[in-house]
């Protein structure tokens, strides 16, 4: 028999057919949250982009496992479980919240702390079973703490309130961002924190200019601060850390983690192998 395990973000969701420890097929959709997409959305995302992709597997699908960003309540865990199973007729569907899955890949069956630094930012204290705490992450406009929409909203921020340097400000500019269309993209268009996030691709390539470092390490000092710190005797465990933020800044990041007390763990960019990993090895 078959099982799939889908891994779902804002940006992409990566689903991964198995047999056993075998991989047959690796397929990539859209991210889905079930908080800014509806039924009819997903469906229809899985219908025409992943369904085509497995159809001739479906019939042998024992079990999916499908971790996806914004299935922390019961009734979005549900509505996905609803999707998959009227789409693929998969009748065994087992959701969860991504912040599990990065627990998961990362810790596999060990103590640690968990967090995703990728467009958003979460974490827990996992007990190589369950999360045992979680300091609630209240999304772009509150916190984010250490994510890609914090990083990019405190760049923009500066750069609204002219505090850019001048030549960092022009590169800004040179790449198409300008007030008109920043306002544009967070106030007008769909998922504003997806593109507060792509800021830091911009970011990335100037992240050697002491500004910008200036304004990465503030927000890992507010990871460290704001999330890590609040977890139960956290200075025992290791930090471990999965997404892109993580996995690009993982240097600066392990300076600020030192500078805290804190020592990094694994890093992974996605959790996907730990999560074949978990799966498949009792």
């Amino acid at each position: 028999m078959y099982v799939i395990i889908a891994d779902s973000g804002s940006t992409k969701t990566d689903w991964i057919l198995l047999k056993g420890e075998q991989i047959i097929t690796q397929v990539k959709t859209i991210g889905f949250n079930p908080y800014f997409q509806t039924k009819d959305q997903i469906n229809l995302e899985i219908l025409n982009h992943l369904k085509p992709q497995i159809h001739d597997y479906l019939h042998q699908v024992s079990e999916i496992h499908y971790y996806g960003t914004g299935c922390s309540t019961l009734e979005n865990c549900k509505l996905v479980e609803e999707c998959l199973t009227l789409t693929l007729d998969v009748q065994k569907v087992n959701v969860s919240h991504d912040l599990l899955a990065a627990a998961r890949a990362l810790c596999k069956r060990e103590w640690g702390i968990a967090s995703i630094l990728g467009t958003g930012s979460n974490s827990c204290l996992y007990n190589g079973k369950e999360i045992l705490e979680n300091v609630p992450s209240t999304g772009y406009l509150w916190s984010d703490y250490g994510g890609g929409s914090q990083i990019g909203k405190l760049f923009i921020r500066d750069y609204f309130e002219e505090k850019l340097p001048k030549d960092l400000s022009s590169a800004f500019e040179k790449e198409g961002f300008n007030r008109d269309v920043i306002l544009n993209n967070v106030y007008k268009k769909s998922v504003p924190g997806k593109y507060l996030a792509s800021v830091s691709q911009f970011m990335s390539q100037h992240r050697e200019h002491p500004f910008v470092n200036k304004v990465l390490v503030e927000c890992f000092d507010s990871f460290f601060v704001q999330q890590i710190s609040k977890y139960t005797d956290s200075k025992k465990y290791k930090v471990h850390t999965l997404g892109s933020i993580g996995f690009y800044y993982k240097d600066l990041i392990a300076k600020v983690a030192h500078k805290h007390g804190y020592e990094i763990g694994n890093v992974i960019k996605s959790p996907i192998e730990g999560l074949i990993q978990y799966h498949t090895q009792v």
